[in-house]
C-alpha cells in the first residue's frame, strides 16, 4: 500500500484558527486518504523551535512513498525560510520519497496521489 506523510500546522497551535474545525477537517482527509487505499500519517508541527524535531521523527518513522507540504507552511511569504527547512528535511531525512504540495486541507489526497 502507498504511503504518505502530510506535514502542516497543528490547527490548535496557530493563533486565530478555530483549531477544532480544523481538526476536523484534517480527520475527513484522512479518511479520505484510505479511500484512495493509501496509508498516510500527519506530522502537525507548531510554528516554533520544536517544528524540526517533531517533522524529522515523522520522516523517520518509515520509507514514505510521497511527502505533502501544507499551503500554511509553503505559502505565507514571512514563513518562506521556514518553508525552506522543512523541504530541505524532507530531502535530508525522506531522500526517496516524492515531494507533493496542497493548495487547502482538502486536497492533500490529490497532491499525494498524483506522485503515487
Amino acid at each position: 500500500m502507498p504511503s504518505a506523510l502530510i506535514v502542516g500546522f497543528d490547527p490548535h497551535a496557530v493563533p486565530g484558527m478555530d483549531g477544532d474545525a480544523m481538526r476536523a477537517v484534517l480527520d475527513t482527509e484522512m479518511a479520505r486518504f484510505r479511500e484512495h487505499g493509501v496509508e498516510a500519517s500527519m506530522a502537525l508541527i507548531a510554528p516554533d523551535e520544536s517544528a524540526e524535531a517533531t517533522v524529522v521523527a515523522a520522516l523517520s518513522e518509515r520509507d514514505w512513498d510521497v511527502v505533502v507540504i501544507g499551503g500554511g507552511i509553503r505559502k505565507p511569504e514571512p514563513l518562506l525560510t521556514f518553508f525552506e527547512q522543512v523541504v530541505n528535511l524532507v530531502r535530508q531525512h525522506a531522500p526517496r520519497a516524492a515531494i507533493a504540495f496542497n493548495t487547502s486541507i482538502g486536497d492533500s489526497v490529490e497532491a499525494a496521489v498524483r506522485w503515487l
